[in-house]
């Protein structure tokens, strides 16, 4: 067997084309184009090449981006400033600040300083709990491509049995509700789980989010099963190189009836998911109807 490749890549590249049409719409419609701001602090080198792909693409889909780089040694003050400069700004729908922040500067208090109807992250408590409720709100962007790569393949996810590897607040977590909220059956797994290879076997989805290259083995999983490898891990390859790894085992490929590719799966959905969130959140902003098929 060898498995169907569900292509991120290509799904991220037709939702942002089906985002420029909208926004071109809305632009007709309001005389207003969605607005992002991206704050980055510091200059770490994956970091700023991440967010220079957010900008192009934001620009691409026809919204407007604003950014803002700020140094390393910046005070917490002044971000958390920043921050609130930005909720009070009209042409701003969507903020994001890139994460992880230098050492000394919270996190936590930045994700609780952006306005909830602007946190097009999905990282605000008030965005999580709806996301808990089964309410609509803004869903983080990584999981919410994860559900559309899924719902696309698979269809209805009905009474399928789900298994997340992985726990954290970005990704597992969210996914496994977002799971759950489309009547999968979910367990959440992790590096502590006992028999963490019987668990595995379980799903008929299994979302890799654990953060270890290649930790998830063809043997754990079902034949069959349907494999969502969030996971991008550079490892070492010889002679001075490397390479791009994801969580699960290059050989799941003779085991699983469908899964994404690293690179090329997960990762571009992410950027395409926060473009769609910043579409929804300019929606909302308006008292407009989001468009179908952006969001939950």
């Amino acid at each position: 067997m060898i498995a169907t490749l569900i292509d991120g890549k290509g799904f991220a590249a037709r939702l942002r084309a089906d985002l420029a049409a909208h926004v071109a719409q809305l632009k007709e419609q309001t005389g207003e184009a969605p607005g992002l701001a991206v704050v980055l602090v510091g200059e770490d080198a994956a970091s700023q090449v991440y967010v220079r792909s957010k900008e192009r693409q934001t620009v691409e889909a026809g919204m407007e981006s604003f950014s803002h780089r700020l140094p390393a040694d910046v005070s917490e003050d002044v971000l958390l400033g920043l921050v609130r400069e930005l909720n009070a700004d009209t042409r701003v729908h969507g903020i994001l600040v890139q994460f992880p922040l230098p050492g000394g500067l919270s996190q936590q208090k930045v994700i609780e300083a952006i306005d909830v109807d602007k946190d097009v992250d999905g990282f605000h408590v008030e965005n999580v709990g709806r996301v808990a409720a089964g309410l609509p709100g803004l869903v983080p962007c990584t999981p919410l491509g994860c559900l559309m790569l899924l719902r696309d393949h698979l269809g209805d996810l009905t009474g399928q049995e789900a298994v997340v590897v992985g726990r954290s607040h970005t990704v597992g977590k969210p996914v496994a509700q977002l799971l759950i909220n489309q009547s999968c059956t979910v367990t959440v797994a992790h590096s502590r789980t006992r028999d963490l290879p019987d668990v595995v076997r379980r799903g008929d989805i299994v979302v890799a989010a654990v953060g270890r290259p290649e930790m998830v083995k063809a043997e754990w999983l079902k034949p069959g099963c349907t494999v969502i490898d969030v996971g991008i891990n550079r490892i070492d390859a010889g002679e001075g190189k490397t390479r791009l790894v994801g969580d699960v085992d290059a050989a799941a490929w003779d085991v699983a009836g469908a899964m994404t590719p690293v690179p090329g799966g997960v990762g571009p959905m992410t950027i395409a998911c926060l473009l769609a969130n910043t579409v929804t959140a300019f929606c909302r902003q308006k008292g407009l109807t989001p468009p179908a098929g952006l969001g939950l």
